[in-house]
């Protein structure tokens, strides 16, 4: 875990939303990060399923889409925007992905899903992402905001999403571990 302001690029990192967090944008939330930049930072909310079906708003995509196959609110900035991360099979870096972190990135959706056709393990669309100007993240990890973790190949695609804050505390171990369990509203504990 990173403390205090990062001096590294945070790409490809998970920032897990502190319990002090109360944001309803962000409460409970597991962001990844795609890009980390001195001018600022973009990631997209993990554990936000919608009811929308990926095959109603993007034809052809379904059949790469990961369970729960729907499209993910991944953050307050333009919602109307889609961003795609996909996981692509070892070995394998077809046109159109961008690789963020290992075997994980983003896939341009204005290719032809017939182009990623095995080279794709699956994906996930994500309406809208997270943003922060320059030091503005920096300045909300500092003061506990975010919880700055690694992140494994399979995070942003997991079947139970909405576990997914709990889970990914759980496996830091010692004290981290516990703020799993840490009440959504701790008055009524």
């Amino acid at each position: 875990m990173i403390t205090g302001m990062p001096a590294e690029d945070l790409t490809g990192r998970l920032l897990v939303a502190s319990p002090s967090l109360k944001d309803p944008n962000f409460e409970r939330s597991v962001v990844l990060l795609i890009a980390h930049e001195p001018s600022g930072a973009l990631g997209v909310v993990l554990n936000r399923a919608t009811e929308v079906q990926v095959e109603d708003v993007l034809d052809g995509w379904q059949d790469f889409a990961a369970q729960p196959q729907v499209v993910f609110e991944g953050g307050p900035v333009q919602p109307e925007a889609a961003i795609c991360l996909a996981r692509v099979r070892p070995g394998t870096t077809p046109d159109g992905f961008s690789r963020v972190e290992g075997v994980v990135g983003t896939v341009d959706l204005s290719t032809s899903p017939d182009a990623f056709d095995g080279s794709l393990d699956r994906l996930r669309v994500f309406a809208g992402y997270a943003g922060w100007d320059a030091d503005q993240l920096e300045s909300e990890i500092s003061q506990g905001a975010w919880l700055v973790l690694d992140a494994l190949p399979g995070d942003a695609f997991v079947p139970q999403p909405e576990d997914l804050w709990s889970m990914v505390l759980r496996r830091q171990g010692g004290m981290l571990a516990a703020l799993a369990f840490y009440p959504a509203d701790p008055q009524l504990n």
